[in-house]
């Protein structure tokens, strides 16, 4: 018998730290256009207060989503050990494909997978690579296609890459921008015999009915702004209503599947949206079970310090946590963990996950 794995994992955290005093000499305005008629030190501190972002990351000038993507792939290969020329597949997952410093185009062609393929020196014609455009849970999606794959008997050995630059795709003139940051991560996912350990089940919705504009690419919330330039656009209290609603239950439905009782999970890595938004998802979830009372240190947050960088949110933060990096929370032998995330789609995914 055997199982699906993940036996190392990888990130890369940008060296730019920008903090939310230096958004002080922004002007904000809404959707509508109009602008917002406060000091922009009062707008950020209100941001804070909801979000709990602090500071995030962005990427150096020279580097671009697939380069810090293949960064982080490095690392996870070095920790599982593996030949590179033995990875049947490569899933990056992103939403914006390279983007160049003072740019804002998307460059996907060729995939980012096969970019990192390259940087990676893989020459194995046999390993394929390819992208997943799923909004902030195509990491966790990623994960789940492979160990369907293996599963499958199609592949054996999966590198999953998470990876964004979203400083490059942001409206400076939209407070949500303070949101977003950029970074990386990877695991590597294997076939590896039975022994009790690996993905136990996973659980994947999507509405995309009037969900489907919840996140999407617009024009600048400056009058005069160019309309036909696009910056990524969020109607957040539509995102926070629908995460709040369905995350909680799709976790439910992952656990169930698992057989697994509450009372067994160690840790809850949720994407990381906002502080306020996570916070709500992991109490709706313990009451699901009857549990109002959360267990202590259940849910490790790098929000404060890192932002939301979508696709990357999960697979660092489990780096982070794996590798000690984390004060106060780390991973034993035996431990039941939940991985799950929300974003543009609208989609939902999770994973339930004995280490």
């Amino acid at each position: 018998m055997h199982t699906t794995k993940i036996t190392g994992t990888g990130s890369y955290i940008p060296q730019i730290t920008k903090t939310n005093r230096d958004f002080t000499c922004n002007d904000f305005y809404l959707h509508n256009q109009e602008k917002i008629d406060k000091d922009p030190l009062e707008v950020i501190e209100k941001f804070q207060q909801i979000t709990g972002i602090e500071e995030r990351r962005y990427a150096n000038e020279d580097m671009n989503a697939s380069c810090i993507g293949a960064i982080a792939a490095k690392a996870a290969i070095a920790e599982s050990g593996i030949d590179p020329e033995s990875i049947d597949q490569i899933i990056v997952a992103h939403n914006f494909g390279d983007v160049n410093k003072h740019s804002n185009q998307t460059d996907a062609m060729p995939s980012l997978a096969s970019r990192v393929k390259h940087e990676l020196g893989i020459k194995n014609p046999k390993c394929i690579p390819y992208d997943i455009l799923f909004g902030c849970p195509g990491w966790v999606q990623g994960v789940i296609q492979a160990d369907t794959y293996i599963k499958a008997g199609v592949a054996k050995k999966c590198l999953v890459i998470g990876t964004e630059t979203l400083s490059r795709v942001l409206d400076p003139y939209d407070r949500d921008s303070m949101i977003f940051s950029d970074g990386a991560g990877a695991c590597i996912v294997e076939k590896v015999e039975q022994d009790g350990s690996g993905i136990l089940s996973h659980s994947t919705l999507a509405h995309c009915e009037e969900e489907v504009d919840y996140l999407y690419m617009g024009k600048s919330n400056f009058p005069e702004s160019d309309p036909r330039v696009r910056y990524i656009k969020m109607l957040g209290r539509k995102v926070y209503e629908y995460a709040i609603t369905h995350v909680p239950a799709a976790m439910k439905h992952c656990l169930d599947e698992a057989g697994v009782g509450i009372e067994e999970v160690k840790k809850v890595f949720i994407h990381q949206a906002n502080e306020k938004l996570d916070e709500g998802i992991i109490k709706r979830f313990y009451r699901l079970f009857g549990q109002r009372d959360l267990p202590e240190g259940i849910m490790p947050m790098s929000i404060h310090k890192l932002g939301n960088s979508s696709v990357a949110t999960v697979p660092t933060l489990l780096d982070l946590v794996r590798k000690g990096e984390m004060e106060g929370h780390q991973l034993s032998k035996g431990d039941v963990i939940i991985l799950a995330s929300v974003g543009a789609g609208m989609n939902i995914n999770a994973v339930c996950y004995k280490v």
